[in-house]
């Protein structure tokens, strides 16, 4: 069976003895059939979240210059401002203008890895222009980072596993990252001499592509009352994900799906740009970190956990679905999650490869010209009548 909404769960009810193991049941059935949920009465203040709403959006209403200031590619950490236009997803550009902070770390050293470079202080806006933004984003990163190592600690008891099962794979410093976003309608996006890759007003623009977040779980903040948000189902199907007031949208990592033996699957998600003449859409998701130097050992999931996603496993194979979004995390190809991590932003923001890690750029290039050249020779081989063999793409 394929989902056709997403479920909304109350934390709140996890915090009680008599409603806990009903929340527990329901988060199991959302981690092993969708992978994606929203979750209300968070204990976040609502002032607090109000206040994160008007500092994001004043930060893109700052001058071009003074965003420009802390662009990304000034260091090597993919922290900082992404101009319009300038980040890549399924092979396409993703109409948004984003900045990326995380909890602070200091520059590493020579000797560290080199993925140790995701680890950097914050690029922050001239305070004089925004004064109050620093210390509410400072603020309410502390305050996710307690609500998702508590909602981890859930998934591990929705698993019938110890609330402590995943302790072992977070750093005492661990990093976790937010972004804020701004989507422009698309009648502001430009176009292009109407080739495939360009915006237009008769058709659907890419906010940014069907992907599968990295990490562990991310935290999703609507901060507007646009649409756009859609999770796909084992059918292929978009859902939409409409913004609730008082929720956060909580989507499952691969770095969990990695570490729990595939049983909590990340979902492939998009966002598509809002309709010209809408305005533009704001979010915040705060994306929940795993360390850098965990390997690819998984925790003991128990037999009757696996044999219910199994189950999911089967319908989507008898229903002929597959899965086209690489899965970053894959076994044997990495060392360590830093070095997969790291090599998924030089292919997300090829301008801080370029200027910073030009041969890891060079190599996912090669990758990219491999894989488009195995896909053609596959369409060429379909076409001629040589047989339709594989699952059939889920985008």
């Amino acid at each position: 069976m394929s989902f056709s909404s997403i479920p909304i769960l109350d934390i709140s009810l996890a915090r009680k003895s008599d409603t806990k193991p009903a929340f527990l049941d329901s988060l199991r059935q959302a981690l092993l059939q969708v992978g994606f949920l929203y979750i209300e009465n968070v204990g976040i203040d609502d002032g607090l979240i109000q206040d994160v709403i008007r500092q994001g959006r004043a930060f893109f209403d700052l001058p071009e210059e003074k965003k420009l200031e802390i662009q990304m590619k000034n260091t090597k950490s993919f922290l900082g401002y992404n101009k319009l236009g300038n980040e890549i997803t399924a092979f396409k550009t993703d109409w948004r203008e984003q900045i990326d902070l995380s909890t602070p770390h200091p520059l590493p050293k020579p000797s560290d890895p080199l993925y140790y470079n995701l680890l950097s202080p914050n690029q922050w806006p001239d305070p004089n222009a925004l004064p109050s933004f620093r210390p509410t984003y400072e603020s309410y990163i502390r305050q996710m980072s307690a609500l998702s190592t508590d909602f981890t600690s859930l998934i591990a008891e929705a698993l019938h596993l110890p609330p402590t099962a995943f302790d072992r794979f977070f750093d005492i410093d661990q990093q976790h990252k937010l972004k804020i976003i701004k989507y422009p309608d698309a009648g502001a996006l430009p176009v292009q001499n109407g080739g495939a890759d360009s915006p237009s007003s008769d058709r659907l623009a890419q906010g940014v592509g069907p992907h599968k977040d990295s990490m562990l779980t991310s935290y999703l903040l609507q901060a507007s009352s646009h649409r756009g948000l859609q999770a796909q189902n084992l059918a292929g199907d978009w859902i939409d994900c409409p913004p609730i007031p008082g929720t956060l949208v909580v989507a499952i990592g691969q770095g969990l799906q990695a570490l729990t033996h595939g049983v909590c699957a990340s979902t492939t998600h998009r966002v598509l740009s809002p309709p010209a003449g809408q305005g533009p859409r704001y979010s915040i998701p705060f994306f929940q970190g795993v360390s850098y130097d965990a390997t690819f050992e998984s925790v003991d999931i128990p037999a009757e956990i696996i044999e219910m996603r199994q189950e999911m496993l089967r319908n989507r194979q008898r229903m002929g679905k597959g899965d086209d979004v690489e899965f970053t995390f894959e076994k044997g190809r990495w060392g360590h999650l830093g070095e997969a991590t790291l090599m998924n932003r030089v292919k997300s923001h090829p301008d801080v490869g370029e200027r910073w890690y030009p041969d890891l750029l060079r190599k996912v290039r090669e990758e990219q010209r491999e894989k488009a050249d195995k896909d053609e020779k596959t369409k060429l081989k379909e076409r001629n009548g040589g047989g339709g063999g594989g699952e059939n793409g889920s985008i």
